[in-house]
């Protein structure tokens, strides 16, 4: 995941900044526990394709 684009991305909900988890290929927004997929590269933020957090995710 390129830096600059993780320095402009945030959470499509409530705008606060992503952790970029690369083993998961995820962009993970703690204050809505939501983890949104990375695929080829390309962060997918739609509401409805994040998965939420479990309490181990966190």
């Amino acid at each position: 995941m390129d830096a600059r684009l993780l320095d402009i991305l945030v959470c499509p909900i409530c705008k606060a900044n992503l952790e970029y988890r690369k083993p998961q290929s995820e962009l993970v927004c703690k204050p809505c526990r939501l983890a949104f997929p990375v695929r080829d590269g390309i962060p997918i933020m739609l509401q409805d394709e994040a998965r939420p957090l479990s309490t181990d995710d966190a």
